[in-house]
């Protein structure tokens, strides 16, 4: 991966405050917040008279909100690394 990362060729312009391995790292954060959001999501039940425990996962409690924080402060650290 990083032999694959170190040949991404920058072709904008050297005052452009963004390169591409920056729009790179900012997708790769983007896709960690989007997966973190699907595994909060979900827990329909047939009937709304029903009340569903899977609401209480660890999954949905614990993993996800994690994800979508780790996700953002990759986010930040996408933009402000400078190459």
């Amino acid at each position: 991966m990083k032999k694959w990362f170190n040949k991404i060729e920058d072709k904008n312009d050297k005052a452009m405050p963004l390169t591409m391995r920056n729009y790179v790292l900012m997708l790769i954060g983007a896709v960690v917040v989007v997966l973190g959001f699907v595994l909060m999501a979900g827990g329909t039940v047939a009937t709304p008279e029903e009340f569903s425990y899977d609401i209480f996962s660890w999954r949905r409690i614990t993993l996800a909100p994690i994800l979508v924080i780790a996700g953002f402060a990759f986010e930040i650290y996408a933009i402000l690394k400078r190459f």
